[in-house]
């Protein structure tokens, strides 16, 4: 790893202690990665290493006995941890940033939330919503879930099949969008994992094989009354969401720098000196500096600017999206260029650059949409007076 490089944004001696804890378990991960990968098994022994290391924690607030990082500190931790495996910083992403933003919105009942938090401080427990279906596509589109809760003695029961449940094989507990037919209303509700409860595993793609994004099958799941997440909380602007870039820009980061030692150490026969003194070769090296650098520098910002800016927070959702937009097309073209460094045993699945290639993909499909940040940004700038 090109310390100097990727430690550019540590600010203190406790943020450069803690990404260097991260960045021990990213070493661990990066040697399992293939195998998960080849297998498109869940990596359990990773989660077992983040739950030892207080990883679960992070976000939780300190009232509740949590570290309380920021959101500059959760990108930072995030984008260190994929740069040894993406799927279980995507997957992990999930959780700390739900917890995060569940910190600041305050959208859970208190006292709900307060046992969710000391759960997480206490046995590493993790949640995610799963709120995608077949039928309605990305929740962020506005779809109606077909997922509905219908009023029984006590609380409701919940039926109906979700996709791309990340973290769906070890989460106990986790919260669900559904339709309520009575109220033509729709709500989430913190479900509890029992026989109930189906994990059908359809998770077999391209990328990201190791997230665990199966289908969650609801088969009448009973949620007590006090589990309905009634209350949308203080709006954030969706900050948390900034996980996702950060997973990507980790990614690239590990692609640069696999290209960089190639670079430094392949010397062909035909050469008198490594690869690293052709002009071409220094060409493609700087455009992947320039490709990183601006990504990074935004999302770096956008998050210190969230963090500082809390009553501007609703104000800054395009912000956060075109961070998000920036550094996912950023990544992937880094890993492109890494490629071309690299030359045709960049293919070979004997070595990370085509799992990164891949990965790196999957953050077109991950939210904010690309489409959807487009317009919003058009929005704005039309609205201007």
């Amino acid at each position: 790893m090109d310390h100097l490089f990727i430690n550019q944004y540590i600010r203190s001696e406790q943020e450069k202690a803690r990404v260097n804890r991260v960045s021990e378990l990213a070493a661990v991960f990066a040697r399992r990665a293939a195998k998960h990968d080849q297998e498109g098994s869940f990596p359990f022994d990773n989660f077992a290493d983040l739950k030892e290391a207080g990883y679960m924690k992070l976000t939780v607030p300190k009232e509740y006995g949590g570290d309380e990082i920021s959101l500059y500190e959760m990108v930072m931790l995030q984008e260190r941890l994929a740069y040894g495996d993406g799927s279980t910083a995507l997957a992990v992403g999930w959780h700390l940033g739900q917890v995060l933003h569940l910190r600041t919105s305050r959208k859970w009942p208190e006292e709900l939330f307060a046992a969710f938090c000391r759960s997480a401080v206490e046995h590493g427990t993790m949640t995610n919503t799963f709120a995608s279906e077949a039928a309605t596509g990305s929740p962020s589109r506005g779809g109606k879930p077909e997922t509905k809760a219908v009023p029984t003695d006590g609380g409701w029961l919940i039926t109906g099949r979700k996709t791309f449940s990340t973290l769906s094989p070890i989460l106990d507990h986790f919260v669900v969008t559904a339709y309520v037919p009575d109220e033509e209303t729709m709500a989430e509700f913190l479900v509890e994992r029992t026989d109930k409860v189906e994990v059908v595993e359809t998770w077999n793609t391209l990328g990201m094989r190791g997230t665990g994004s199966h289908d969650v099958v609801l088969n009448g799941v009973f949620a007590p009354a006090a589990n309905r997440l009634i209350g949308k909380g203080s709006d954030d602007g969706g900050g948390w969401l900034l996980h996702i870039p950060a997973c990507y820009m980790g990614i690239a980061l590990a692609a640069r720098d696999y290209a960089l030692n190639f670079a430094r150490t392949y010397k062909p026969n035909n050469l008198n000196e490594p690869i690293r003194s052709l002009p071409s070769v220094q060409n493609q090296i700087g455009l992947m500096e320039v490709e990183l650098r601006t990504a990074r520098s935004l999302l770096y910002a956008t998050a210190d600017r969230w963090d500082k800016e809390p009553d501007n927070r609703p104000h800054l959702k395009a912000d956060l999206g075109l961070a998000k937009y920036v550094a996912t097309n950023h990544a992937i073209k880094v890993v492109d260029l890494a490629m071309r460094i690299v030359g045709g045993t960049s293919l070979s699945r004997n070595l990370p650059l085509e799992r990164y290639y891949r990965d790196v993909r999957a953050g077109l499909h991950n939210p904010p949409m690309e489409n959807t940040v487009i317009q919003m940004l058009a929005a704005g700038a039309l609205n201007e007076e």
